[in-house]
């Protein structure tokens, strides 16, 4: 299949509960153009960081009880993109499927692995005794990170491997697991023009 016969890998979603409120679309070949208002500064950056280095246009408005915590917004915007990077992977023909990536921010330093396997699994590691119980720009608590990835693995069905290597700032370290995670995304969902069909002895992911 030709670059331009592919279909394009794109999807959107709205989720509606009691706590929160999700419009989200994606692309998955885009330029890394980004619109997002979650009702929760940090995580609107954190979201934009993601979209710029996976190279997926990504649009998010969501709001929810964030009078509360902002842990069921957040949480359930990471079910919804999971979601959504499910779907428009469709069946997964022709791409590189693993994706590593290794990336600084100043002091912070964060390695990412991503495997499009079908499989749902997480594992994450190496965050600074204490930073799950910071709260980076007084209100996004530093455990929300696995709580994000957890819920895109699940979701999206990729096997990841977090490991934070080095970090001081939870700024820095939460930003850089972003970022690493988001590279490695981008290295797994790439098309390979040397795949032919789905990337697995399986014959199917």
């Amino acid at each position: 299949m030709s670059t331009g016969e592919r279909p394009a890998r794109t999807a959107s979603l709205r989720r509606e509960t009691s706590e929160s409120s999700i419009e989200l679309s994606l692309d998955l070949d885009g330029t890394g153009q980004s619109t997002i208002s979650t009702s929760v500064p940090f995580f609107d950056h954190l979201l934009t960081a993601f979209a710029k280095h996976s190279l997926t246009d990504l649009t998010v408005r969501a709001s929810g009880d964030i009078e509360i915590d902002v842990h069921h917004t957040v949480e359930d915007i990471g079910i919804v993109l999971g979601t959504a990077i499910r779907q428009a992977l469709g069946d997964k023909s022709g791409i590189s499927r693993y994706g590593d990536a290794l990336v600084p921010l100043d002091e912070a330093l964060v390695q990412s692995v991503v495997d499009i396997s079908g499989r749902p699994y997480l594992v994450h590691t190496g965050e600074p005794a204490g930073f799950e119980f910071h709260l980076i720009g007084g209100h996004f608590t530093g455990s929300m990170v696995r709580h994000v990835f957890e819920a895109i693995a699940f979701n999206a069905a990729l096997t990841m491997h977090v490991t934070v290597l080095g970090g001081r700032d939870p700024h820095h370290i939460a930003e850089a697991e972003f970022k690493s995670f988001a590279r490695a995304f981008r290295a797994a969902k790439e098309f390979d023009p040397r795949v032919s069909g789905i990337p697995s002895t399986k014959g199917a992911l």
